[in-house]
């Protein structure tokens, strides 16, 4: 029976561990297979559909809310549409939102009947960022919950932290989670067939920590962790935005735990993708724009303390021919 079942693979990790990363190798991967992608972000607009490849695979984005949460119905009646189309997927995969618990996710391969019928959940892989993850596990609850389900992890960004740094992460895991595989990577960059048709979903190993799986759909997210979001109509100056992004970072890197953006620079028809897990950032090309698209920058901002007429002004005031006094006071604090 569970030959014929198709099988989905929960991807999840906190804000910036490395989820995005994992899912673009997986879709690069001339495997041959055919994947749905669904993908939950946690914020007013949706930047993550943008920074996944381009591929043969169709991918669903859930806004402006967390998968285990308000948008588990959508969820639900995503996997059944899938399930009732001709042609058939060798796989589902999910990306979770960074403020996920993946308990309530996994969950709902059970609870739906019709999702049960058709469905079988295979694993949860969990991505976790090295030289961050001690810190988010003494004030996020959600990223022990990823670690603690986790039948996979990837333990990421190895190259950012000392040989002994990393065996402390890991004897931390270990310490909440003994029986995922770990894979050390570094920008996860880790074989598919170690993430992929795993077989690992244990429901008995999960019953035994949480005997009301099955039945419990409480669950709540720290109120001090929210998301904000911002457009540009006109064109984005780079040297403008670096050098605004690079004092907002020095200065409130660490309220700002995840920082994502898709720019349209003056003079250029790429696609700008800016990203940045506190204060480390990174961006580059991500190819051009689609023929007749509208070429508005987004960015957002996930953090702590987030000051939204300022993070506003700040962003508004890198257009190209906007005056850049109108830039001052950019921090995240609260006023």
């Amino acid at each position: 029976m569970s030959d014929t079942l198709v099988p989905v693979t929960v991807l999840t990790g906190y804000l910036g561990a490395g989820k995005t990363t994992l899912l673009n190798r997986i879709l690069s991967e001339n495997h041959g297979r055919k994947y749905a992608v669904i993908i939950n972000e946690f914020g007013e607009l949706g930047v993550d559909n943008d920074l996944v490849v381009d591929a043969d695979e169709e991918v669903f984005e859930m806004n402006n809310g967390c998968v285990c949460c308000t948008v588990r119905g959508d969820l639900i009646r995503i996997v059944g549409g899938l399930m009732k189309r001709k042609g058939g997927l060798d796989g589902i995969i999910i990306e979770t939102t960074g403020l996920a618990n993946p308990a309530p996710v996994a969950q709902t391969f059970f609870v739906d009947d019709n999702v049960r019928a058709r469905t079988r959940l295979d694993a949860i892989i969990t991505v976790v960022d090295a030289k961050h993850l001690l810190a988010r596990l003494e004030d996020s609850h959600e990223a022990e919950e990823q670690v603690a389900f986790a039948d996979v992890i990837v333990l990421n960004k190895t190259d950012l932290v000392t040989p002994e740094e990393l065996d402390a992460v890991e004897a931390c895991i270990r310490g909440i989670n003994r029986f995922a595989q770990i894979h050390r990577t570094s920008r996860a960059a880790v074989p598919i067939d170690q993430v992929l048709d795993q077989g690992a979903f244990d429901l008995a190993r999960v019953l035994e920590r949480e005997p009301g799986f099955l039945d419990s759909d409480e669950h709540s997210h720290s109120d001090e962790v929210n998301s904000m979001s911002f457009e540009a109509k006109r064109p984005i100056d780079p040297e403008k935005f670096n050098a605004w992004i690079g004092t907002l970072l020095a200065e409130k890197g660490q309220d700002l735990l995840r920082t994502k953006g898709i720019l349209a620079y003056a003079g250029d028809d790429r696609r700008f993708a800016f990203q940045a897990v506190h204060m480390i950032a990174d961006g580059g090309f991500i190819g051009p724009w689609a023929p007749g698209a509208e070429r508005t920058s987004k960015i957002v901002f996930i953090g702590r303390n987030l000051n939204r007429p300022q993070l506003r002004r700040g962003f508004e005031a890198c257009q190209a021919g906007v005056p850049q006094a109108m830039a001052s006071h950019v921090g995240a604090a609260t006023a």
